[in-house]
This record gives structure tokens, C-alpha cells and sequence, in this order.
């Protein structure tokens, strides 16, 4: 009796274990475009959210970290390189594997829930307290071409903290790892209150690493070296805050969003107010009213932000952005030559111009991808706009030495920043279209001139007027409209074919002139005959 009732015992309590439910499998996220840790205060309680890309979009609050997993997919697998540059992620050769995809999308680090004049120092220190998983974590920043700067991780000589300033976006960041497998990050962040009131909170990530299986590729170019700046004394200071196919290669994975949640919906639009933009965050995107669809700029330096036409914006690019070409990256120019670059991540007192197709009326009116054509580049010197992969290899998306047109598609909901390179000072328009498909089946396009003025020699108001944003002025032009600043070389091979065009247009004017004459002489003979 005892055995049979021991039996029915066990029975009952396998029945009830089986009843149970099952821990829910965390919700994947993937990591582009994504604010990796979102700190936000609300009076003095401190948070580390994760946002996803959608959840950036629309400012919503995020994912509490503990609730999703980050990985295996969107990420990639490289080896570190040569150099000291990337020597903090261990030996050269060793294979490593990166949480972003290497391309445009990167993540980010956002304090903006933080607003100035709060914390004592205008900072918050993101600690790592503890990494459980087979291997090391390392965080680090990429900014210009191969230049990488860690931030904090698990490794031998690598710092535990790194203070972050308030009110910023850090972009380009990355998550690398050295072995495959699960990982648990325990992230602490800290700060003291203006009354001496010290807040800190604390955020687990769980990260999903797949086998790493690098794909082998060419040496990467040395890292380009810069003038040192005042805000390079800190990684926080440093870091306030692509006639041929498309090429999808080159642009983020997108994360679809419901149309609600699309962009921001207190976004307004502001004509014939002109700014010179030398800092902060803009964006390059079209618009969708009915049938009309328009190019225009994002300006995120307010909040919230202001859609600007074209024609009223002059993009300044000062001397504090000019490096010198580093070796191997022949596009730029020669090595040890000067280059003006707005990186592809936010550096502070320089301008950081991206591109969008986020804007509630094309993600909810549009089908397919956004197709970015280049026409052509108006300037005194060379064009290359570029991506930085997670390990610094370099990914060309437009050249103005190379043939017009180029094109890039672009994913609907997508956000992304690159490198804008310019190889002398002076003002520069580049007749930018962009095409799309409406829902209802209709081909849109527009076409606008977006205008830099390069160093600071350079009038940055001598790119508004006659040329600066308008289409039709881009078309009659060739691709990029003259004006401001009066006749300027003009860069590419596009240009070849236009003068091309306009001299056998002269010939067959001329030719045409000489057969009228003839047939004029020969009336008036018949005539006196």
C-alpha cells in the first residue's frame, strides 16, 4: 500500500510539473539602429532601457534588457587587425564577432532622457559589474576610417567604466565578443544629483553569440590620424553624442514598424527660414503627401525636430574635421593628403548629416525599397561618401570620380549614417534624387541639390540663392545647379558626357545653320531667275 501510494504521489507530481508552463524564450532584438542602453531619469530614479530600432523611431520607452536577447542574427564575424589601433580586441588574426552587422546601422548609446544641469558633471558613468559567458566583452567606438576607441569590456588592460556626457546620442558603437556562446552583461549606471544625491541603477543584457566563421577578406587600411581636439581628452567628450543596380548590400537590416509608430508625430515643416548647420544631427529624407513626394532635412537639433527645405539649409564643414589621408584608402586621395570628414558617428562641434526613409508617410505609404540616385557632384575637389565596418574596413557607396549615376536602395524605416569626404575647401552641391513606389502602385520621384560649404575659408552663405536645392535648376545644371558662389569645377565623369552633349548639340546647331543658309542662297537665285 505504502509503494502504491509513494506511486500515485510521484504520479500527481509529474502531472503537476508537466502542467506548468514553460519560461517564455526572450524576445530577439536585433542591435541596428538600436539604443543599446537608454538611460532615462525620472526625478531622481535612474533606468537602462534597450530600445529597438522602431522604438527609437517613434521614442518609445524600450525593452527592459533582462526581456530580449541580443543575437545570433544581424551580426558579424571579422578578424582583429594589424595594428595598434584595434590591438585592445587581442592578437592579430584572432577571430572576434560584433553585435552589428558592419554596415551603416550601428547602435547607439542615448542620455538624451538626460537633460543638462541635472548631474554635477553633466555625466553618467555606465559601469560593466560583471560578464558571465565563455569569453571576453569588449565595447569600443568607431569614428572616420578604421579609428576605433574603446569604452569599456571584460579584457585584461580594458576599463570597467566609461562616463557618457548627458543629453547625447554616442554613435558607432560595438559590442564584440571572442568565443561563441550565451552571455549575461550586469551593466550599473551612476551618477551625482546637483543636491550631492548619488543614483545609480543596474541592467542585465543577455547576448546569443553564433559559431564565428570569418569571412576572409583584404587587408584594412591603417587608421587616419587626426589633429588632436580639446574634446579628445575623454571618450566621452570625443563622442558628444551607398549607371549601376542599387546596391542593398551596403545599407542596415530594417526593423519593421507599425505606421503609428513610424517617426515622431510632432514633426513640423519650416519654409524660407535659412540655416547654416555646422553641429548637431540632420538626416536626408523624402516625404509622402498624397502623390507629391519631396526631399527634404531633418533638423534634430530641436526638439521636436524641424523638416527643412533643402534650398534653406548650407551644411558647414569646419577645419576641425580635416584628417589626412591614411594609407590604403586610395579613394580618398593620396596618402598624407588632406581630407575634410563628417564621421559616421557624432563627434562634437562637428555636423552629422544621415539618411532616413522613417518619416510616418513613406513607411505607411510605401512599397519596397527608397532608391538613392547620386546625379552629380558640383565642388572644387573629389566627393566619397563611405561606411566603417565593425572592424574598420571600408565600404564605398558614392564616388564623384567614378560615373554618374550612382545609386544606393535604402530599406523602408531605415536610419544611417556614413563618412562624408571632401579632398579641398570650398562649396560643394550634390544633386541627390530619390524614388519610390506608393502603395497604390505609382512611381514617385524628386530631385534636390544638397549644399556643404568645406573649411573654414569657405562663405558657408554662398550656398544658399540660385542652385541650392531646387530640381529643376539640378536638371537644367546637369546634375548639380551653379550659383552662390559662382562657377566651380566640377568633379566626375558625369560631367564629361554633359559637356559631351552640349558640343554635339552645338555642331548640330551649326551644321543645321549652314543648311538654312544654303537653302536661303539658292531661293534668291531662283528668284532673280
Amino acid at each position: 500500500m505504502r509503494a502504491g501510494a509513494t506511486g500515485i504521489a510521484l504520479a500527481v507530481l509529474a502531472l503537476a510539473l508537466g502542467s506548468a508552463p514553460a519560461a517564455a524564450e526572450p524576445a530577439a532584438v536585433t542591435a541596428a539602429g538600436a539604443d543599446l542602453v537608454s538611460v532615462a531619469l525620472d526625478g531622481d530614479s535612474m533606468s537602462l532601457r534597450l530600445r529597438d530600432a522602431a522604438q527609437v523611431s517613434s521614442d518609445a520607452i524600450g525593452h527592459d534588457p533582462a526581456d530580449v536577447v541580443l543575437g545570433p542574427d544581424g551580426g558579424l564575424a571579422g578578424r582583429v587587425p594589424a595594428g595598434k589601433t584595434f590591438a585592445f580586441l587581442g592578437s592579430p588574426g584572432q577571430a572576434v564577432w560584433s553585435l552589428s552587422a558592419g554596415d551603416s546601422g550601428f547602435p547607439t548609446l542615448d542620455t538624451t532622457g538626460v537633460r543638462p544641469g541635472v548631474f554635477t558633471d553633466d555625466t553618467v558613468a555606465l559601469t560593466v559589474r560583471s560578464v558571465e559567458g565563455p569569453g571576453t566583452f569588449t565595447a569600443y567606438t568607431l569614428t572616420g576610417l578604421g579609428t576605433a576607441t574603446p569604452l569599456f569590456g571584460s579584457g585584461p588592460g580594458l576599463a570597467r567604466t566609461a562616463k557618457l556626457p548627458v543629453a547625447t546620442r554616442t554613435g558607432g558603437v560595438v559590442w564584440a565578443f571572442d568565443a561563441a556562446g550565451d552571455y549575461r552583461l550586469t551593466l550599473t549606471g551612476s551618477a551625482t544629483l546637483r543636491t550631492g544625491q548619488k543614483i545609480s541603477t543596474e541592467a542585465t543584457y543577455q547576448v546569443r553569440v553564433p559559431a564565428i566563421s570569418p569571412v576572409e577578406q583584404a587587408p584594412l587600411p591603417a587608421a587616419a590620424k587626426s589633429a588632436p581636439r580639446p574634446d579628445e581628452q575623454s571618450a566621452a567628450r570625443a563622442l558628444a553624442a551607398p549607371p549601376a543596380a542599387p546596391k542593398p548590400a551596403a545599407t542596415p537590416k530594417s526593423v519593421a514598424a507599425p505606421p503609428a509608430a513610424a517617426a515622431k508625430a510632432a514633426n513640423t515643416t519650416a519654409t524660407g527660414a535659412r540655416q547654416v548647420i555646422a553641429d548637431g544631427h540632420v538626416d536626408m529624407g523624402p516625404q509622402l503627401s498624397g502623390d507629391t513626394w519631396t526631399i527634404r532635412i531633418k533638423d534634430d537639433r530641436t526638439s521636436p525636430p524641424v523638416w527643412r527645405e533643402t534650398a534653406d539649409v548650407v551644411l558647414q564643414v569646419k577645419d576641425n574635421a580635416k584628417i589626412t589621408v591614411p594609407a590604403g584608402a586610395d579613394f580618398l586621395g593620396k596618402q598624407g593628403d588632406a581630407v575634410w570628414l563628417l564621421p559616421q558617428s557624432q563627434q562634437a562641434g562637428i555636423v552629422w548629416p544621415g539618411w532616413n526613409t522613417q518619416h510616418e508617410s513613406v513607411v505607411s505609404g510605401v512599397k519596397g525599397n527608397v532608391t538613392w540616385t547620386l546625379k552629380g557632384v558640383n565642388g572644387p575637389g573629389r566627393f566619397a561618401l563611405f561606411l566603417t565596418g565593425s572592424f574598420g574596413k571600408a565600404d564605398v557607396l558614392f564616388d564623384s570620380a567614378k560615373a554618374f549615376p550612382q545609386q544606393l536602395s535604402v530599406p523602408l524605416n531605415t536610419h544611417a549614417h556614413g563618412n562624408w569626404a571632401f579632398s579641398k575647401p570650398g562649396l560643394y552641391r550634390l544633386a541627390v534624387q530619390m524614388d519610390g513606389t506608393t502603395s497604390a502602385g505609382k512611381a514617385v520621384t524628386d530631385t534636390k541639390t544638397l549644399t556643404l560649404a568645406v573649411g573654414d575659408s569657405t562663405d558657408p552663405n554662398g550656398g544658399f540663392g540660385s542652385g541650392s536645392g531646387s530640381g529643376a535648376d539640378d536638371d537644367k545644371n546637369g546634375g548639380a545647379a551653379q550659383g552662390g558662389g559662382g562657377p566651380l569645377p566640377r568633379t566626375g565623369a558625369g560631367w564629361v558626357m554633359t559637356a559631351g552633349a552640349i558640343g554635339i548639340v552645338s555642331v548640330a546647331v551649326g551644321i543645321l545653320l549652314v543648311a538654312l543658309g544654303r537653302r536661303r542662297r539658292a531661293g534668291l537665285s531662283t528668284a532673280d531667275a
